[in-house]
Parts: structure tokens; sequence; C-alpha cells
């Protein structure tokens, strides 16, 4: 079992997988922020420069409602690298000189759609991967790529923005795209998919509708979803916030989700990850509502950089989820959590940008906090007494007598012995 990150990276595949994701992530930070600088320039609108960066996660609900059964139905290394050309052939479409409104955000709705699968390949590779007890260092190593591809594509973005332009810093995102391509097609290794059969709507359908059948796990995803994405409604009125400093902004956000995500998936014992996930969620929160008072740069800089730590709540509810998940369908169960999380990002980017049509985007920033803090506090009760083992078999319910009962208990018995957290 991996334990440090030196073992992490032995593990075959595993550093394959981190180059991947890695340069997926600065692909998508350099392009996001040129696009929201495009729009914003040329609409002066809050609300379409926040949908612009966060739009495609809206469109994640509709691919987690259709395709999200091809997580676990196809070859992970084919879908990675298939789902990369994509993204970079649609990002060089967004360069064109002249293209119309409507057809960028056609474009970008189209690729959130089609993106909706790659989190559920990502992490359920992973999952195969590392053995269960090292999931939560794998994915926190995973969560620190993603701070840090954000801070360097940021500031690297807001130089290609001023040197070369919007629209040629989305031609760079689209090159970086195809290199992720080429580590995907070139690293990882050639697998069979997960679960047999084809990838269907009933498919995706029926797996979705057992994912979301147990109260605890519904918690969970409800815990996972809300409150990140009210707090990401806040991180897309950074552009409109402060148009010359919201590189530096997203910068300082990643800084402190990377802080977070390595402390919390390196050093938090197991008996505390259970009491911790509710207190960075409140923290992921609360320093937005400094906001209120439209603070000075480095009080906003320490603000979201502190509230970003926050963000590290998402691997503990995640390490319960994979506990409450029968292992096959492991792919669409984190699938289903990071096409919901995407979209209820945009839903809040969306929400964020209204608010602050009719205000201003500090105080939209500030409302937006108040209601995560809310929507934590609602979902203490059932989180607290959700218990973390599986809550059903492979096959859905089992009557007693069933020979699939024994199975099942076996596994129960035995996720309860390996998971790192308490049952």
């Amino acid at each position: 079992m991996p334990t440090t990150y030196r073992d992490l990276f032995r593990t075959p595949e595993f550093g394959p997988l981190f180059a991947t994701a890695s340069t997926q992530i600065a692909a998508s930070t350099v392009s996001g922020l040129a696009l929201g600088m495009l729009v914003y320039t040329a609409t002066r609108s809050p609300l379409l420069a926040a949908l612009s960066m966060f739009g495609p996660s809206l469109a994640q609900v509709v691919g987690a409602t259709t395709l999200l059964s091809a997580a676990d139905r196809l070859p992970p290394r084919a879908a990675m690298t298939g789902l990369a050309l994509v993204f970079g052939l649609g990002t060089a479409v967004l360069a064109v000189p002249g293209l119309p409104l409507w057809a960028v955000f056609a474009v970008i709705m189209t690729l959130g759609v089609v993106g909706s699968v790659g989190g559920g390949v990502r992490y359920g590779l992973l999952s195969e991967i590392l053995p269960t007890e090292g999931y939560l260092l794998g994915r926190s190593v995973l969560n620190m790529s993603v701070g840090t591809m954000q801070i360097c594509g940021f500031a690297a973005g807001g130089v290609l923005v001023t040197a070369m332009s919007p629209r040629g810093t989305l031609l760079a995102g689209a090159a970086l795209y195809l290199a992720t391509a080429a580590v995907a097609r070139c690293g990882l290794a050639r697998r069979p998919p997960r679960a047999t059969g084809r990838p269907s709507i009933a498919a995706t359908w029926r797996t979705n509708a057992r994912l979301w059948s147990a109260p605890p796990r519904r918690y969970v995803y409800l815990a996972l979803w809300v409150p990140n994405g009210l707090i990401v409604g806040c991180e897309s009125l950074f552009v409109p916030y402060a148009p010359r400093h919201a590189g530096l902004l997203f910068a300082f956000a990643a800084g402190g989700m990377l802080i977070g995500d390595t402390v919390t998936g390196r050093f938090v014992p197991g008996r505390w990850r259970r009491r911790l996930d509710a207190p960075l969620r409140l923290l992921l929160a609360a320093p937005y509502l400094v906001f209120a008072s439209h603070p000075a740069l480095p009080i906003a800089l320490a603000a979201v950089t502190l509230a970003s730590i926050g963000y590290s709540a998402t691997l503990l509810l995640q390490d319960r989820l994979m506990a409450l998940t029968p292992r096959e369908i492991h792919g669409q169960a984190l699938g289903l959590h990071s096409a919901g999380m995407l979209t209820l990002q945009g839903v809040g980017a969306a929400l964020a940008g209204v608010v602050a049509q009719r205000l201003s985007p500090a105080t939209a920033m500030a409302v937006m906090a108040a209601a995560s803090v809310a929507v934590t506090v609602l979902l203490a009760p059932g989180l607290r007494d959700a218990p973390a083992a599986e809550q059903d078999p492979p096959g859905g319910a089992i009557a007693d007598g069933d020979p699939r009962l024994e199975t099942a208990e076996t596994r129960r018995q035995e996720m309860s012995k390996n998971s790192s957290i308490p049952t």
C-alpha cells in the first residue's frame, strides 16, 4: 500500500495519470481565463463572463443523465485520449476571430456535455491503479496538481493574455490539450472497461438511480456538490470584481486549495476524517463574507486563500463515498460526483452573475458565501448519522436467503476492515 509520495509515484501508471491530469488542468486554466477575459471585454457583463468560464459545468447535468455509464464501459486510455483531443479541437474553434457569442456558448456547452465523462474515467482508473487504502493519498496528490497547475496556469494565462491577446492564449490552451492526449496515449497501459455492456442512457439512469437510492450516499453527494458550487460562484466574479487582478485572485485561491489538499491528504489521521469535513466546508465559505465590505486587494487575497483551504473537505467526502459504493460502479459514482459538482458550479456561477448584475460583484460574493454556510449547517444532521459502509450489493436489493447475501456481507466486512474511515 502506498503510504508516502515516493511509494505513490513508484506505483505503475500513477505517474502517467498524474501527468495527464496536470496538463489537462493547465489547459483548462489557461483557456478558461482567456475566454472569460474575451467575453467580458466584448460584453462588459459579469453574468456572461462568469458563464463563459463556468458555463460548461451547467452542461454536465446533460452528460450525467445520458453519457455517464461510459465511465465504466469504455477503455480508460482510449477515453482519456479521445476527450483531450475533443477539448483541443473545441478550444481552437473558440479562438476563431469573429465567432458570434451564441456560437461561443454552443461550443463550450457541447464541451461540457462531452467532458462529463472525464472525471469518472480518470478517478475510476485511479481506484484501479491504487488499493483502497491508498486512494485518499492518490486523490490528494491529483488535487495538489490541480492547485499547482492552476497557480501556474492563471499566472501564465495572465501573461499570455497581455502578450498574445485572449485568442492567442486560447490557441496555447488548445496545444496543451493536444499534449494531454499524447501523454495519455503513450503513458497509460491498455486496460479493459471496468463494467461489461455498452454505454447507454438506460444504463446511466439505472446506475444513477442505484447510487442516489441510499440516503447516506445522497447526503454525501449533496455535501460534495452544493457548498462547493456556491463558492465557485464567488470565484466566477473575480474578473468583474477586479479585472486587472483576476489572475492573482485565482492564483491565490489555487494556492489555498493546494495547502488544504496537502495537509488533509497526507497528515490528517483516519480518526479525524469524519470530524473535519463539516468545519472545512464552513471554512470554504466564511472568509468570503468579508467581501460585503469591498475589501482592499491584500485582504481579498488573504480571504480567498484561507477559504480555498476548505476545498479539502472534498477529499474526506470522496473517501466516504468510496466506502459507501461497490467497486464495480466506482467510475460512475465518481463521475456522478464530478458531473454534479461541476453542474452546481455552473449553477453557482449563473446565480452569482445574476446577483452581481443587480447589486455588485462584491455583494454577490458575500451572498453566495452566506448561502453556502446555511447549506452546510442544514446537511450536518444527515451526514453525522450516515454510516460509512456499503449500502447495497452490486445487484441492487437482495432478499433473505439469496446466495448473493453472503457475498455482499463478506464484501461489507472486508471494506469495514480495510477502510481508513471509521464504520
